[in-house]
């Protein structure tokens, strides 16, 4: 059953945004996929599964970007017609028609989230617009990007907390951001890995500190969020992109079930 809106809205839900980074292979995206949705079945998480076509703002120009548009939408497509449902990021108007087709949520990268040309292309194909908050954007700002999209009559926009910038290569997530987004109306996913992100951290590539992932995702669930965004892979250490900052799968069960006791927790005070 494909993820609808009213997942987010839902307060007894804690929907679950999850996927290795980018398309490393079609063996490899189903494969996460049929591993994370059993996962998340059994602990019991709307599931919406994540992996990018193109990244297209790596640090170097030697960063692996993913297979591209034509092809990674039909492997996303494919993983759909199974019976997931999808989230990918665009970053052109171009992008967007085409993965309206293949994707239940659209996602607007941080870097764009003031593109006031791609938020309303995405508002206009009628399908849930993810807006990640820009490491350089205040929490009381980031409505202006949910109103651009709203702008459209497509009123189905979740805004994702990401970390806020911290002088050079790091990143601070401020708990009270959390609250100040949702009080503009909109439910609020936290990216619990892109969090503890190091950009550009490693030279030409962006490092991470995963061993935050959990104890920042418990403050964030614990503050009260509609959702819970990780990006998952079963060998970071050798994964095509943001390795470092990965939740390794074998982790995810343990994960979740920490994530579900303090969601419940915090509902019932």
């Amino acid at each position: 059953m494909s993820i609808l809106f009213e997942n987010f809205t839902d307060s007894a839900q804690l929907v679950l945004l999850a996927g290795p980074c980018v398309i490393e292979s079609e063996e490899h995206v189903n494969r996460m996929a049929d591993a994370i949705g059993s996962i998340a079945a059994a602990e019991g998480f709307p599931f919406v599964f994540k992996a990018s076509f193109d990244k297209a703002n790596r640090t170097s120009l030697k960063g692996y970007r993913g297979p591209g548009l034509t092809e990674g939408l039909r492997i996303l497509g494919n993983v759909r017609k199974r019976g997931f449902s999808v989230v990918t990021d665009v970053h052109e108007t171009a992008q967007v028609a085409p993965t309206a087709e293949v994707a239940d949520i659209i996602q607007i990268p941080a870097f764009l989230c003031r593109q006031t040309d791609l938020l309303l292309e995405a508002g206009r194909s009628g399908r849930i617009v993810n807006v990640k908050k820009g490491q350089f954007v205040a929490p009381h700002d980031i409505h202006h990007a949910a109103d651009k999209v709203a702008s459209t009559g497509n009123r189905q926009v979740v805004l994702t907390e990401r970390g806020s910038t911290f002088g050079y290569n790091n990143l601070v997530v401020d708990m009270r951001g959390l609250r100040v987004m949702a009080d503009a109306g909109w439910p609020v996913v936290f990216d619990a890995t892109h969090s503890v992100q190091l950009p550009s951290g490693a030279g030409g590539a962006s490092a991470g500190q995963a061993r935050f992932i959990e104890p920042l995702a418990s403050a964030a669930v614990a503050v009260g969020i509609s959702g819970i965004f990780v990006e998952v892979h079963d060998d970071p250490a050798n994964a095509l992109s943001d390795g470092p900052n990965a939740l390794r799968l074998d982790l995810l069960p343990a994960f979740l079930r920490r994530m579900r006791r303090i969601h419940d927790a915090a509902g019932s005070v």
